[in-house]
C-alpha cells in the first residue's frame, strides 16, 4: 500500500489553503470611502478597580465622571496576558476591573447619511457597553458575564434625526477579571453604506462561511453513518461520522453571533476539542493498523479526566477565561502528540496517511493561530483561522472517502471485467463442447438413419428380391409374377426414398409425394384416381421413420386394391376429428371377408398395416361390401410416449 498522495488530493489541499489566504487578504482591503470614513488608530484609555460584575449598565454616562487619568494608546490594543498568573487565581475570589476607552471625534456628521461604527474585534471576559455622546447604544451581557464575543465583529448603527446632535464622543466600557486582559482592534466610523461591506465580509468569512462548511461536513458524516449501518465491517465510515460530529461541536462557538454564558455549552465546546483529537487518533490507528495502546490509553484518559474536571456542577476546573487558555494548551499538546505519532506511522503506510498528516499539521497551525489571537500574542486585527479546520478536515477526509469510493468502484469494475473474461472463456468452451455434441449427434443420427434404411430395405426390398430369386431357381414363378415382384420392389425403393424427403411435419405434402408416384401407374392400368385430400393440421411428431410407416400403410392399401379387386376407381380423401386426422382410401371393386383375411396367413399385409399404425399410436379399419371397400387410417395430432 505504499502510495504517494494522488495529484488531485494535493491540488485540493493546496487550493483550500490558498483560497483561505486569498479571501482573508481580500477582506482586509474591503471597500470604504476614505473621504468620509474615520479610521481611529489612537484612543484614550484608563482602568478602574471593581468589586464584581455589574449586572446593571446605566443608560447614560458622562465621561467627565471618570478620573482625569486618560492615557493615549495606539490601536489595535492588545496588552500581553500572563496565563499562569491568571490561572493562579482560580481558587481565590476574583476582583474585577473596568477598562474604559474614549474616542474624541472630529466633525464627521456633516453628511446627511446615517453613521455606523465598525470594529473587527472586542475581547473581554465580562460585559461590553458602548456610549455615544453619553447615551447607551450597545450592550453585550448575559447572566452578568460575557463568555465570548471576540469572534463577532462589532457593528453599531447610530440613529440620525433632524435634531440629533453631531457625534462627538464614543465611550467603550469593558468589564473583566483583574488578572485577565482585554483587546480592541482599530475602529472605523463613517456612513453605514460605506462600512457595511467591510463588516459583512468579515462576518461572513469569520462565522457564516465556516458554519456552512461545518454543516456540509456534518451532512456527509451523517451519510457515512447510514452507510456504516449497512456495512458495519467498514469501521472507517463510523470514524468519519465521529470526526464530522466532534468537529461540528467544536466549531459551535464560532457560529454564535450573540454572547453566550451557558456553562454546559462552554463545557461542550471545550471538551469537543479533546473528542476531536481522540477521533482523529482512532482514524489514524485504523489507517496505519498499529494499536499504539499506550497512546490510546493516554488520550482517552486525558479526555475523560478533562471532561470530569470541567463539569459545571463540580467546579473543579471551571471554564472561565482564566483557565480555558491552559486547557486549550493541553489540548494542543495532546493533538500535536497524536498527530505526530499517528501521522508518522500513517505516512509510512500509505499516501492516505501522508494526506491526513498534512491535514493535521494544517489544523494544528490554525489552532495555534487562534490560541495566540485569543491570548493577545498577536494583533486583534487578525483572524480566527480555527473556524476553517472543519473545511480542512472536510477536504482531507472527503478526499480519502472519495479515493476509497473510486478505488472500490475500480475494484468492482476489475472483478466484473475478470468475471466477463471468465464468462467469455466459459462460453467459448461451452460453444466448443456444444459443437462437438452436435457433431456427435449428427453422426449418431446419420448412423441411426443408415441403420433404419438398411433394416427397412432388408425387411422389405431384400425380402421380396430373395423370394423372387428362390421362386425363379425353383421354376415355380412366371415372368408376369417376376415383373410384378420387381415393380413392387421398385415401389418399395421409391417409398424409402420419398420418406427421406423433408416434409416439415406436413402430412399433405407427404400424400402429394405419394400421388406423384402412384398416379402414372394407375393411369396405365385404367383405374381413375379421385383425389379429395383437404388441408390438414401439421403433425409435430412426423419424422422420416414415421413418414415411411404412413407411406407403406397407404401403399399396401392401394396395392391390395390393384391385386385383389376389379375396381376401376379409387378415391383418396382426408378428414379431421377432435384428436386426429383420417386418411380414407375407397374403391368400387368387389369386397372381401375382413375377419377371414385377418385370420388367414395370407393376410400378412393387413397385419403389417395394423403393426405400423400401432407404432404411430394410430389405428386402421376396413369396411368391405359388394359395392367396394373403405380403408381408414387414423393418426393422432399429439403422439404419446
Amino acid at each position: 500500500m505504499n502510495q504517494r498522495p494522488s495529484l488531485i488530493s494535493t491540488i485540493l489541499l493546496i487550493f483550500s489553503v490558498a483560497l483561505l489566504i486569498l479571501v482573508a487578504a481580500f477582506s482586509f482591503g474591503g471597500y470604504s470611502d476614505s473621504s468620509v470614513d474615520l479610521h481611529a488608530q489612537k484612543i484614550e484609555w484608563q482602568v478602574q478597580a471593581g468589586t464584581g460584575y455589574d449586572p446593571l449598565t446605566p443608560s447614560n454616562f458622562d465621561s467627565r465622571a471618570l478620573p482625569a487619568e486618560w492615557k493615549s494608546v495606539s490601536l489595535p490594543f492588545a496588552p500581553p496576558v500572563a496565563l499562569l498568573r491568571q490561572a493562579g487565581t482560580m481558587r481565590t475570589p476574583d476582583a474585577t476591573q473596568t477598562t474604559w476607552f474614549r474616542l474624541q471625534l472630529p466633525d464627521i456628521s456633516t453628511s446627511d447619511k446615517p453613521l455606523a461604527l465598525y470594529a473587527a474585534r472586542v475581547r473581554t471576559g465580562g460585559t461590553v457597553a458602548i456610549y455615544a455622546n453619553g447615551q447607551l447604544v450597545h450592550r453585550a451581557q448575559q447572566d452578568g458575564t460575557l463568555w465570548n464575543s471576540s469572534r463577532t465583529p462589532l457593528w453599531i448603527e447610530f440613529a440620525k434625526t433632524d435634531d440629533s446632535p453631531p457625534l462627538r464622543e464614543i465611550l467603550i466600557r469593558l468589564e473583566h477579571s483583574a488578572k485577565s486582559q482585554v483587546a480592541l482592534s482599530s475602529i472605523w466610523i463613517g456612513p453605514t453604506e460605506s462600512l457595511y461591506s467591510r463588516y459583512h465580509l468579515r462576518l461572513w468569512l469569520q462565522q457564516e462561511l465556516p458554519a456552512m462548511l461545518s454543516m456540509a461536513f456534518l451532512a456527509v458524516g451523517i451519510f457515512a453513518l447510514f452507510v456504516w449501518t449497512q456495512r458495519k465491517h467498514e469501521i472507517a465510515y463510523l470514524l468519519f461520522f465521529q470526526l464530522a460530529a466532534t468537529a461540528f461541536l467544536r466549531g459551535l462557538h464560532f457560529y454564535s453571533s450573540i454572547p453566550i454564558a451557558n456553562d454546559w455549552f462552554a463545557w461542550l465546546t471545550v471538551n469537543s476539542l479533546f473528542w476531536l483529537v481522540t477521533s482523529v487518533h482512532f482514524f489514524l490507528r485504523q489507517l496505519h493498523g498499529r494499536p499504539l495502546k499506550w497512546l490510546t490509553r493516554a488520550l482517552v484518559a486525558t479526555t475523560v479526566l478533562v471532561g470530569i474536571l470541567t463539569l459545571p456542577f463540580f467546579t473543579l476546573l471551571p471554564n472561565t477565561p482564566k483557565i480555558t487558555p491552559l486547557i486549550y494548551l493541553v489540548a494542543a499538546l495532546m493533538g500535536a502528540t497524536a498527530g505526530l505519532i499517528g501521522g508518522i506511522n500513517a505516512w509510512r503506510v500509505s499516501g492516505e496517511g501522508r494526506l491526513i498528516a498534512i491535514g493535521i499539521l494544517i489544523c494544528t497551525l490554525l489552532g495555534v493561530d487562534d490560541w495566540l489571537l485569543q491570548n493577545n500574542f498577536i494583533s486583534p486585527e487578525g483572524w480566527y483561522l480555527g473556524a476553517y479546520t472543519n473545511a480542512v478536515c472536510f477536504t482531507v477526509f472527503g478526499v480519502l472517502m472519495y479515493r476509497r469510493y473510486v478505488r472500490a468502484i475500480n475494484e468492482v469494475e476489475e472483478v466484473n471485467a475478470s468475471l466477463a473474461l471468465r464468462l467469455q472463456q466459459r462460453e467459448a468452451e461451452l460453444e466448443l463442447s456444444h459443437r462437438r455434441l452436435r457433431e456427435v449427434e449428427m453422426r449418431q443420427t446419420i448412423s441411426d438413419e443408415r441403420q433404419r434404411l438398411m433394416q427397412d430395405m432388408h425387411d422389405g426390398l431384400g425380402s421380396s428380391l430373395i423370394s423372387a430369386i428362390r421362386s425363379m431357381e425353383n421354376g415355380g414363378i412366371s415372368e408376369g409374377q417376376v415383373s410384378q415382384i420387381l415393380k413392387d420392389c421398385l415401389d418399395d425403393l421409391k417409398l424409402t426414398i420419398d420418406s427421406m424427403e423433408p416434409v416439415e411435419a406436413d402430412l399433405l405434402l407427404l400424400l402429394a409425394t405419394l400421388r406423384f408416384r402412384l398416379e402414372p401407374r394407375l393411369e396405365g392400368t385404367g383405374i381413375a384416381l379421385q383425389w379429395e385430400v383437404k388441408e390438414l393440421p401439421t403433425l409435430g411428431w412426423l419424422d422420416p421413420s414415421s413418414a415411411l410407416h404412413i407411406l407403406r400403410i397407404v401403399q399396401e392399401s392401394i396395392a391390395n386394391i390393384l391385386r385383389h379387386t376389379r375396381a376401376n376407381a379409387i378415391r383418396v380423401a382426408t378428414a379431421r376429428d377432435t384428436h386426429g386426422v383420417i386418411i380414407s382410401i375407397e374403391d368400387n371393386g368387389h369386397g372381401f371377408d375382413i375377419e377371414h383375411a385377418l385370420a388367414n396367413a395370407s393376410g400378412r399385409g393387413l397385419h403389417n398395416q395394423q403393426r405400423r399404425a400401432q407404432a404411430l399410436n394410430g389405428k386402421v379399419s376396413w369396411h368391405s361390401g359388394d359395392a367396394g371397400t373403405l380403408f381408414q387410417l387414423w393418426l393422432p395430432l399429439q403422439r404419446g410416449a
